[in-house]
């Protein structure tokens, strides 16, 4: 994955090719003070905080982007991961506290976490949210939101699993709460034409997962699909498919090193990749713009990561860009 954003280029071809105002070339023009996108420079700091536990698969990649970003524009990122919102709305306190230049968050539980982000608002701390909670980002005072549509990936997933065959479909929640999972649920049943039906699963306890889930496929032999919104769960689903001698397709939501072999295995028929390394790298260059150059993205709306779909097709590609912990 390329870690040089779209601006610099575009930045960099101005300097070559532009004209002045009185219509000399760019090549003739006094020179200007930097070809670079501007930079806020090494005393910036940016605080991002998620509802990533550490260790997390998905969230390590957000955070390699996170600290790729801050590498490049000489930025000092700190990054923090809590799946407990009370604990999430006391590292934003925190970074408030210590009068970061920026805060990122994601917002599984929006409403838990709209004090504290209206805290940093208020003391003139731009905040960009990722991942979660884009329908209440702008309201929250938020700069942009950076993530994907989590009703239209849904319904992608929908399609392509009526495709594939499915007509009843368990969609696996792994975090009570969580907003998002909720749409990605509802979107791919108003895509697939079938039932769908939820089950509510711990994330931290994975075997109980396989156990709940080859449970309800023993049980429900008319389930011929299962949906996964997280690639440890996809995994449990995984097996749990296997220990119930069960026929059912398997999909999932976001990229892991072990969902891409299983795609390569014909295990999973594919996984809706949101590109999470975008959702640790551009808000980083975001407040880094903003912070140097007063510059906003979006125009209001968010900016989408996704949704992309990783197939047999484009597996292997892939997953060499999983093992540099950019995808």
């Amino acid at each position: 994955m390329r870690r040089t954003p779209i601006v610099l280029a575009l930045l960099g071809a101005l300097a070559v090719t532009g004209c002045s105002s009185g219509g000399q070339s760019a090549q003739s023009a006094p020179p200007a003070a930097s070809s670079a996108a501007p930079a806020a420079g090494s005393g910036a700091r940016f605080s991002v905080i998620t509802h990533g536990a550490p260790g997390d698969s998905f969230w390590d990649v957000v955070k390699n982007g996170a600290e790729a970003a801050g590498k490049q524009y000489g930025a000092q990122v700190a990054y923090q991961g809590d799946g407990d919102p009370a604990k999430q709305s006391q590292l934003i306190d925190q970074a408030v506290s210590e009068k970061v230049d920026g805060i990122v968050v994601s917002m599984a539980n929006p409403d838990a976490l709209k004090e504290a982000i209206g805290k940093a608002v208020a003391a003139k701390i731009p905040v960009v949210t990722i991942n979660s909670g884009a329908d209440s980002s702008k309201a929250f005072g938020a700069i942009t939101h950076v993530g994907q549509s989590e009703d239209v990936a849904g319904r992608g997933a929908g399609e392509q699993l009526k495709a594939a065959g499915v007509t009843k479909l368990l969609c696996v929640i792994h975090e009570a709460g969580n907003v998002g999972l909720d749409q990605r649920c509802k979107g791919a049943e108003q895509t697939l034409g079938g039932a769908v039906e939820r089950l509510q699963v711990d994330v931290s306890n994975l075997a109980d997962v396989t156990s709940k889930v080859t449970a309800k496929l023993q049980s429900d032999k008319q389930v011929n699909g299962v949906l996964a919104l997280n690639p440890a769960i996809a995994i449990a689903a995984r097996d749990a498919i296997k220990d119930a001698g069960s026929q059912s397709k398997l999909a999932t939501f976001d990229l892991s090193g072990d969902v891409v072999t299983a795609i390569n295995d014909g295990e999973v028929l594919f996984a809706v990749d949101q590109q999470q390394y975008l959702q640790g790298y551009l808000p980083i260059t975001f407040l880094n713009l903003y912070k140097a150059n007063l510059n906003t993205v979006g125009g209001g709306l968010p900016v989408n990561t996704g949704p992309g779909f990783v197939t047999k097709d484009n597996a292997a590609q892939v997953a060499k860009l999983a093992e540099a912990g950019t995808r």
